[in-house]
Order: structure tokens, then sequence, then C-alpha cells
């Protein structure tokens, strides 16, 4: 029972990771909206260790040991191959989770439980309550990777990252080395340092070097209008400053209706889908000048960019559908019935 126990408890929190990286197109209204603590359920499909490494776990013990060892990753970057190598080859979490003695599955979920449920505390996990928990594991981790971050580029220990300071990463020199824009690439670049400088100091403090490292998860109203701005340098062939329809749809327009429920219907044929698009156009186009700004784009900057928010949703709404669809689950409250 112990080896099952494991089994099912990683299946669940890997399960939670995987979906950051596989959110369904569509969204998910399932049938019940809330689970009980115990349940029979087990995963069908197999799970793939690799996607797991990008994404915050569900047990924020699980996080901690994972953080722990990019830490000490990170301090060792400089080291050569072979001192990676042997990292990798002793996943501690691993090891800690499949040590029954260290480890007890059954009390660590009994233990989780009670803080998810906890509005209101009923006994059961809504898909409200599961999605705040989600959002604050994948907020925890990402503060974490940016205070071990800040650390590094605080030079003079102030407190502060100037631009100066902040080297751009190597992928965006190797970019801008094949570049006549050099630096000025995707989020790598002055405007967006600036823009994440909320109180115009000219250099940004823990919260605004978080801001400027996910900006989708800001609530900067400067910052928002560069992810606009952004996606229309991005996307303006024309570079007018500005998306015609042509520019819109259907990039922009897919990335939209992939998170907009009104717009998701995947039934469509070409000729509905480019009258959707128009519509949608013609809705953001507040000017009627036949073209989108920067400034009209905030409307739907959340869903082109969607932030930790909107995965924290999709996670806890699939995870929970899938749940309570399992013939073989009994412990499900079915709200309204």
């Amino acid at each position: 029972m112990g080896k099952l126990s494991i089994f099912i408890y990683i299946s669940i929190f890997s399960l939670l990771l995987i979906l950051f990286f596989h959110t369904p197109s569509r969204r998910i209204t399932p049938r019940h909206r809330r689970l009980r603590l115990r349940s029979n359920f087990t995963f069908n499909q197999p799970l793939h260790r690799q996607q797991q490494d990008h994404y915050a776990p569900f047990d924020p013990l699980i996080a901690n040991i994972q953080l722990r060892r990019e830490d000490e990753e990170w301090q060792n970057h400089s080291l050569g191959p072979s001192q990676s190598d042997a990292a990798d080859s002793h996943p501690e979490w691993e090891e800690f989770i499949n040590d029954e003695d260290r480890f007890n599955v059954t009390e660590r979920l009994s233990s989780l439980f009670p803080n998810i449920d906890v509005n209101p505390t009923d006994g059961f996990i809504s898909v409200e309550e599961l999605t705040r928990w989600n959002w604050q594991q994948a907020m925890n981790a990402a503060l974490h990777r940016t205070e071990r971050e800040f650390e590094t580029h605080d030079e003079d220990r102030d407190g502060f990252v100037s631009f100066a300071e902040y080297e751009p990463p190597s992928w965006v020199m190797a970019a801008g080395s094949n570049s006549s824009s050099g630096y000025d690439i995707g989020w790598w670049n002055e405007e967006h340092f600036n823009a994440s400088d909320a109180d115009g100091n000219g250099a940004l403090d823990m919260s605004e070097f978080n801001d400027f490292l996910h900006p989708a998860d800001s609530r900067n109203p400067k910052l928002l209008l560069w992810l606009c701005r952004d996606v229309v340098r991005e996307r303006d062939n024309s570079k007018d400053g500005k998306l015609s329809f042509s520019e819109f749809s259907p990039a922009i327009f897919d990335l939209v209706r992939r998170v907009d429920e009104d717009y998701g219907s995947l039934s469509w044929d070409d000729d509905q889908m480019e009258a959707r698009a128009k519509k949608m156009f013609l809705e953001l186009d507040k000017d009627e000048d036949g073209y989108l700004s920067a400034t009209e784009l905030l409307p739907v900057i959340g869903k082109i960019h969607p932030s930790e928010a909107y995965y924290a949703k999709q996670q806890a709404e699939y995870i929970i559908s899938q749940m309570v669809s399992e013939p073989a689950h009994q412990a499900v409250c079915q709200q309204g019935h």
C-alpha cells in the first residue's frame, strides 16, 4: 500500500504541474464543483517527468526541496558537466517521498487538505479554493527564483537593481548579435525595465524586479501597457505603430479565443472564424479608425499573455473535472443535488 499511496500522491501533484504546460484549450465547466478529502481516484495516463521540472509542485514541502536543489545548481552553474550530471543523478525529492519512515503520504495529504479547504471550511475543496492554492504555490516559487536572481544582480547590495546591473541573458545576447536591433528584442529592453519601475526612481526593488521578470502577473498599469506595446511591435508588419485587421487575425485572435469561452468554439468554419475575429476587432477599436493601438489591446492583454491566476484556475477546474468524472469515485458531493 505504501508504494501505491506514493504513486497516487506523485500523480496528483504531477498532473497539477503538467497542466501548467498542457492547459486545455477550452474552459472546462465540471459537473461537480467540490471534492472530499478521501477518494478512490487513480490516474490511467502515464506522467512525464520531464514536464515536472518547470513548474511549482502542488505540495510546498516538495517545492522547497526542489527549490533548494535549484539554489545549489544556481550556485554551482559554473562547474563542469560532471558536477551537473552528479547533481541530476540524485533527485532528493524522489528519495525523500519514497522513504516511508520520513514521509507518510496519508498524513501529508491529510495535513494539506485543511490548508486548501478554507473558504468555507466545510470538508470539501472547491474550484475556487484549489485555484487559490495553485496560484499561491506558483507565486511563491516565482518569488523565490526572483529573490535568487535579484541577489545575483544587485552588485552594490543597495537593495535595488539598476538597468546597468542587470546583464541580459545569454539567449538575448546571442539573438542580439544577429539582429540590427541589438538587445531590443522580446522582453529585454530598456522600455520594459522603465515600465517595471513603478515609482520611477530609476532602479527596481524586489517587487518591481519580480514584475520585470513576470510582467503578465503584474498589476502595474505601465507594465501592462508595455506588454500591449510589445504585442503591437511583434505583429506590426507595416511598422506604423498599430495593428490592422490582417495583423490582428488570425495570430492574436487565436491567442485570445484560446482562453475566452465566448470565442472558444472549435467547430467554426473559416468564414465563422473570420466573422468572430472581425467582431472582436471592432469591439476593441474604440476610436473606430480601423486599427488597434496598444491602449486598445489592454482589455485582452490578460488573454494574449495569461497570468498564473488563469493557469491556476485551469488546473483546478481540470483536476476536479477529471476526478469527479471517474466512475469509481464515490466521495463526491454533487453541489445542487
